[in-house]
């Protein structure tokens, strides 16, 4: 089962920042299950979210040359509120450094006007297919053509516009 977590990319600054955003439903899937009575987006799903805006960036930092993105490390994550159906997850993330393969984000979601929903460190390590098994070589154009289509249905080309100017 794959979430996808990021459903508007609101702003790029290249080289620098992203914005996105989550949109909570209660017709996601994994609500029945964390708290049916109370209905919560779970806390890693939130640095889910984080992670899948940090990747959108680092993607077009790199100018799309990975098909693979992978968190290696989730550091000093703080959660400070719930996020409940009906209410909008924004995420950011700032990078750091690129060092090779890996980069270093600081990230934050919020809700509402500015509520801290979850924070921290995250270091993602970039590859492709063919790194990890040479025998699926030909995947990688195909999963980087998925991704560039999924990037144009979330705002990325018009969020990429706003920040360069």
């Amino acid at each position: 089962m794959k979430f996808h977590l990021v459903d508007r990319i609101e702003l790029i600054e290249p080289g620098r920042r992203i914005v996105g955003s989550k949109s909570l439903s209660l017709a996601e899937e994994y609500l029945a299950d964390h708290f049916p009575a109370f209905p919560v987006l779970p806390g890693v799903l939130m640095v889910e979210a984080l992670v899948q805006t940090a990747a959108w960036l680092l993607r077009v930092e790199q100018d799309w040359s990975c098909s693979l993105i992978q968190l290696r490390a989730a550091r000093n994550v703080r959660y400070g509120s719930f996020v409940v159906p009906g209410e909008t997850l924004r995420t950011e993330a700032e990078l750091v450094e690129v060092d090779g393969q890996m980069a270093t984000f600081k990230a934050r979601g919020t809700v509402g006007t500015d509520r801290q929903a979850v924070r921290g460190q995250l270091v993602l390590r970039s590859c492709n297919v063919a790194d990890v098994c040479p025998a699926a070589a030909g995947a990688d154009a195909r999963i980087v053509a998925t991704l560039k289509e999924r990037f144009r249905l979330i705002g990325g080309p018009e969020a990429l516009a706003a920040g360069a100017s």
